[in-house]
């Protein structure tokens, strides 16, 4: 079994798959009379085909533990998806370049408690693993008619490591 060791999550590493949304940078402006400061465009939802939209939704997700058997990712040809924990808790984040149509070996990403994650369109991603407790979400992606979903099984699985 291939063992791949997760890394720190960084904007820069991750920008061939998505965006990272999180605070670490200066706001962009301050809105309600100076009250909040905005991070403006964190990440775009990209959406498309007849008969779907952009929907936020809610998770609850269930601690995995690691070493992590990767058996399986996943994309989404029709829209981006977005994960933003509502706790400050940690999660993995594995995704894969993609290959003609497969995934190659995938790479793996710790998340600091708070960042979030996009998942660009048609990016081969792991499914939400949060780390240590069960955790709250926001996620944001395509909702409505059309196959949204497609899944690859590995011949041999990956173990994923902290």
């Amino acid at each position: 079994m291939i063992e791949i060791k997760a890394t720190a999550l960084t904007s820069k590493l991750f920008v061939p798959f998505g965006d990272v949304i999180d605070f670490d940078r200066e706001p962009d402006f301050a809105i309600n009379n100076g009250f909040c400061d905005r991070y403006h465009g964190l990440a775009i939802a990209d959406v498309i085909g007849n008969g779907g939209e952009t929907g936020i939704s809610l998770g609850f997700g269930r601690p995995y533990e690691v070493p992590l058997k990767l058996n399986m990712v996943e994309r989404h040809p029709l829209g981006s998806q977005a994960f933003i924990p509502l706790e400050q808790q940690p999660f993995l984040v594995i995704v894969a370049e993609d290959d003609n149509g497969t995934p190659k070996q995938p790479v793996a990403f710790l998340s600091e408690g708070g960042q979030g994650v996009n998942y660009h369109r048609n990016v081969w991603h792991g499914v939400l693993t949060p780390l240590n407790n069960a955790s709250k979400f926001l996620i944001v992606d395509r909702i409505g008619e059309g196959n949204n979903l497609e899944e690859y099984f590995f011949d041999e699985p990956y173990l994923v490591t902290i």
